[in-house]
């Protein structure tokens, strides 16, 4: 058994997955069957399920992994996790039954990926949109067929989703059309799915809402096992909760001593608070709160941003933090008004089969419907500090970066199963990694912002753990968010939300920057005065977004052969 015999195995199986999931394909960037929306019935999801547990029996039944190569075995490990967790997902989870946001990929997803990111002509796209767009009826109506009894907060969720999906087909989609002749046409498929869409809303405010369940936790033997999953590690959940609750105690220590060093810059004259737990808490929100004022105007966010962006290529091209995609292919953009009000930020990068389109990093100004105070304490949160702090992670050198190298990989495996632990936490890495190198000059409010940024991370996987594995309730949830962790009442609030039906990728952040975090340590220990900071951080990258646990021989062997 050749590893090209391996590999043309896992190519007729993902060629299968793209036949079978148009909208899946639209995503991963394959735009052959961009007008079509895959069979979303029982019949269907059983055919898939066994499909992968028939894949799943074939590869270890024909497949000799000890006569692969070491590359092509990483490559037979990652895709017989991906099978197994996919099958173990949808035997646990039933994500079509128990969860009404699964439609929202095909309601809006499905429509708005090709009129965003596809590289055929605008014409095709709103050609194949329109298509698509005729058969969301159908989808609308197995959702109301299939759903049964969710959890609240997630029917919760779905409803104000479902509200935003209207508003897509009543305004949006017109905006990124812009001035087409097949505007009328796209006009009429809209108005007609509007109607059902209306239906749908009230199916899920009333039918769907008396039958939803209060018990939204996961349990502790569930979360376990799909933290194993998701991480693909040696580490239990209650191996990461001991080392969060651990780090959460070192950030706020090293919160408190910037925070020291900021107080006579904000409150002169005024003495420091009494050097204990309270006053240690008390000095650094009031030090937060000050940085937080610090923020630009609504009008001038994305062009604060674009600054950011050119101020930060220029810090890691002179100090040769790792060598930038050439070409650059991340637009800077506002983001559209129905996806904002929940963050600042975020990027769409380039689909892995089409790596040659763009990347968007979308920036939201505030909605245009909050009033002032709700718009200044949104920019006291996304301040010109959190601004850089956020462009770092999203853009250069986190996700943006990150996963153009992604796009290079060769090995379709690498290239089509991607660990999330990885990307987020190389994404959390780079944070403090950029100002320890020297980006931001030393300011102490830019590092007290990083580390207020850090500790949220932190917060999530104590979050994630005891709100599905130890009963945490909201008034608790609130408390350690707000009073200890140094967030808003706002943002605490949809993280709450956010961890009733998100549960694990709370987790992934800390996971993988703690990884990453480590793996540095190790090799330039190794190294001593041999270490190259540029070359390490390539060598990182070079393959793919792999599960972290192999990425210690791969980068030392990598580091082996010349830059």
């Amino acid at each position: 058994m050749s590893d090209e015999q391996f590999h043309l195995f896992f190519e007729q199986y993902h060629e299968d997955q793209l036949r079978t999931r148009p909208v899946y394909a639209s995503r991963m960037g394959d735009h052959r069957r961009d007008d079509q929306i895959e069979d979303l019935s029982a019949g269907a999801r059983a055919s898939r399920f066994a499909s992968w547990k028939r894949t799943l029996a074939r590869l270890e039944a024909e497949i000799p992994c000890d006569r692969l190569s070491r590359s092509a075995q990483i490559d037979y490990e990652v895709f017989r996790h991906s099978l197994q967790e996919n099958i173990w997902l949808a035997e646990n989870l039933r994500p079509f039954e128990e969860d009404p946001r699964t439609y929202n990929e095909y309601l809006t997803g499905s429509v708005y990926c090709l009129l965003t990111q596809s590289s055929l002509a605008p014409e095709t796209n709103i050609k194949n949109a329109v298509a698509r767009i005729r058969q969301l009826p159908g989808v609308i109506a197995e959702a109301r067929r299939t759903l049964a009894s969710p959890p609240l907060p997630v029917l919760e969720t779905s409803i104000n989703q479902n509200r935003g999906v209207i508003g897509f087909y009543e305004k949006d989609i017109y905006e990124l059309v812009g001035d087409s002749p097949q505007c009328t046409e796209l006009k009429k498929v809209a108005d007609d799915l509007l109607v059902h869409l209306h239906a749908y809303q009230q199916f899920l405010e009333t039918d769907l809402r008396a039958r939803a369940r209060s018990d939204w936790r996961l349990g502790k033997e569930k979360f376990d096992r799909k933290l194993q999953f998701a991480v693909n590690g040696n580490i239990t959940a209650d191996e990461v909760l001991a080392r969060a609750e651990d780090e959460f105690h070192r950030v706020t220590g090293e919160m408190y001593v910037t925070a020291r060093q900021l107080w006579g810059r904000y409150y002169p004259g005024t003495p420091l608070p009494p050097d204990d737990a309270t006053g240690r808490h008390e000095t650094i929100t009031r030090v937060l709160d000050a940085v937080g004022r610090e923020h630009g105007e609504p009008t001038n966010l994305l062009a604060d941003a674009r600054a950011t962006v050119d101020k930060l290529k220029d810090f890691i091209a002179k100090n040769d933090i790792l060598r930038l995609p050439d070409p650059d292919r991340c637009e800077l953009m506002e983001m559209p008004e129905f996806h904002r009000g929940n963050s600042l930020a975020y990027i769409q990068p380039a689909p892995p089969l089409d790596p040659e389109n763009r990347t968007i990093y979308a920036i939201s100004p505030p909605p245009a419907d909050w009033d002032a105070d709700r718009v200044e304490s949104f920019l006291q949160e996304y301040n010109r500090h959190m601004l850089q702090i956020l462009t770092i992670h999203e853009a250069y050198p986190g996700h943006y970066v990150q996963l153009a190298y992604h796009n290079r990989e060769s090995s379709p495996v690498r290239r089509l199963l991607l660990s999330g632990v990885f990307i987020e936490g190389w994404a959390v890495y780079t944070e403090q990694m950029m100002l320890d190198q020297g980006y931001g000059e030393g300011d102490p409010a830019l590092r007290l912002t990083q580390l207020k940024f850090y500790l949220r991370a932190v917060a999530n996987a104590i979050l994630d753990h005891r709100m599905h594995c130890a009963g945490m309730s909201d008034e608790a949830a609130l408390d350690f968010l707000m009073n200890q962790s140094f967030q808003s009442e706002g943002e605490a609030q949809l993280k709450i939300i956010r961890s009733k039906q998100s549960t694990v990728q709370l987790s992934t952040y800390f996971v993988g920057r703690m990884a990453l975090y480590e793996l540095r340590r190790e090799i330039q220990r190794e190294q001593g005065t041999d270490f190259d900071l540029g070359r390490y951080h390539e060598a990182v990258l070079a393959h793919g977004s792999l599960p972290v646990k192999y990425l210690g021989e791969l980068v030392r062997e990598r580091l082996g052969s010349p830059r």
